[in-house]
């Protein structure tokens, strides 16, 4: 009945363009969730740490830094996934500040990703997703993938996960697996 409303007001058909920020004005008013204020949920969490691992725990407790599996070298990573100027060769954190490292990346990866997608829906899987692969690749804001979740093109997006499986220019099984577990996850909530 909108559609018929404006269309009429309009005189013609439609863009597409048009259609999506019409989706989104219907999606909001309707009471939709967009990302705003959305945390990721346990889901999310299982996921980011079931294909991040906590590696390189030693026979003392204490987890060392490694090389990143697809360079053989930077960015050298600890705990869940953790990098930065501060990791490198020799770097060795408890488990407790691997755990508290892991949940300060997940927020900072969680409010760049509600950034990112900011008054477009967005469902809890969705967000979840979209917060595993961010924390990965640290690419929300030039994948493909989010310019089409913001058009509504859900199914096209999820396909998009699948293009982030390579690491030092070549595929990994675990990259492939994880956007695969991503594409699903996101999907679950479209």
């Amino acid at each position: 009945m909108i559609f018929d409303t404006v269309r009429r007001l309009l005189g013609r058909g439609f863009r597409r363009s048009e259609i999506a920020a019409l989706d989104r004005a219907i999606d909001c008013a309707g009471g939709d969730s967009s990302a705003k204020g959305l945390t990721v949920s346990e889901a999310g969490v299982a996921i980011i740490k079931r294909f991040e691992g906590c590696a390189r725990l030693r026979r003392d407790g204490m987890v060392e830094a490694y090389p990143d599996p697809g360079t053989g070298g930077h960015p050298w990573t600890i705990g869940w996934g953790a990098t930065g100027s501060d990791i490198g060769p020799g770097t060795v954190w408890t488990q407790a500040q691997c755990d508290a490292r892991l949940q300060q990346d997940i927020m900072r990866h969680a409010r760049e990703v509600e950034i990112a997608v900011a008054g477009f829906p967005t469902s809890q899987a969705q967000f979840d997703a979209l917060v595993s692969f961010h924390y990965n690749t640290g690419a929300i804001g030039r994948a493909t993938l989010t310019r089409l979740h913001k058009n509504h093109e859900f199914s096209a997006a999820a396909g998009q996960f699948g293009r982030w499986n390579r690491a030092g220019g070549r595929v990994l099984e675990g990259l492939a697996r994880r956007r695969r577990e991503e594409a699903a996850l996101y999907l679950s909530g479209s």
